[in-house]
């Protein structure tokens, strides 16, 4: 298996959490490829990703207050946010489901985005941005909300409490807010709320994630092949089945039997615990 297999494989099986990483790294990608300035070493973002404070820009260009969570200005800013969103990541998977995750990082990043446009404009400047932090920031806030007393143990620090991680990465956007980036930070603190906001509705029975999942239900339904026909006619085989047959069945068991065995390896140590074998058979057992 080649490395391109190897990625391929950790897409389908790493879930949605490493879907999202990817997904951020291939809009990296994709910028170094058309928006990077070389000659002076910047990026100019066109106005239908990054997302504009000018009314008369996002107004008009409503899914800006999404494409902007996907894309960042430079490598270490991409590589920050990566490391922050794989350990907040963990932290929220562990007590939530999948789609939770998906919907709270897109409403989070439109909320952190409207807070960041309407800011602006009371202001009276204009500005862009770009990055995933906003989103970042409710994923780990979200976490640090339900279940703040959770040891967390840190290199050089030993065990130390979740609120407390989150709690100094908050008062270092505060410190910093009048320093440069005020749109970061603003989108930063706003996504945080919409964490806090997000966990104290689900706890009152409320899941804001689920707009999202029907959004996307009702999308994929519409480009699903509905059947040509209600019925389908069946015919009967009143042969005896041959010793053949009975073999396939115990081969396809043993196969499936060993493929939830390899997963139940991933759910536990992750998927960079698989052999080479290993990793070789699932990504032949999923063509």
């Amino acid at each position: 298996m080649n490395i391109l297999d190897d990625l391929k494989l950790q897409y389908r099986l790493g879930g949605i959490a490493m879907r999202v990483m990817y997904w951020n790294i291939a809009c990296f990608i994709v910028s170094l490829i058309f928006f990077y300035q070389y000659s002076i070493g910047l990026f100019d973002f066109p106005s239908w990703i990054a997302l504009s404070s000018d009314p008369q820009v996002f107004m008009f260009k409503p899914w800006t207050l999404l494409t902007y969570a996907f894309f960042h200005d430079g490598f270490f800013h991409l590589l920050f946010n990566m490391l922050v969103l794989n350990f907040a990541s963990q932290l929220f998977l562990t007590y939530f489901t999948q789609k939770q995750y998906l919907g709270l990082y897109i409403l989070s990043a439109i909320f952190a985005g409207i807070i960041f446009a309407l800011s602006f404009y009371v202001l009276g400047t204009a500005a862009s941005i770009v990055g995933a932090s906003a989103a970042i920031m409710a994923i780990l806030v979200a976490a640090t909300t339900y279940s703040p007393l959770m040891d967390v143990r840190l290199f050089l620090f030993g065990n130390v409490k979740l609120w407390h991680i989150t709690a100094v990465i908050l008062v270092l956007d505060l410190m910093q807010f009048r320093l440069g980036n005020t749109g970061g930070h603003i989108s930063h603190l706003a996504g945080a709320l919409f964490g806090f906001i997000y966990i104290k509705l689900l706890q009152n029975g409320t899941d804001l994630s689920t707009i999202v999942s029907r959004t996307l239900d009702f999308f994929a339904n519409l480009f699903r092949k509905s059947p040509s026909t209600p019925f389908k006619k069946v015919h009967k085989n009143y042969q005896k089945p041959t010793q053949k047959s009975t073999s396939r069945i115990v081969t396809k068991d043993k196969t499936q039997q060993q493929i939830d065995e390899i997963l139940d390896k991933i759910s536990q140590s992750g998927y960079d615990c698989l052999t080479k074998e290993e990793k070789e058979f699932l990504f032949k057992a999923g063509k």
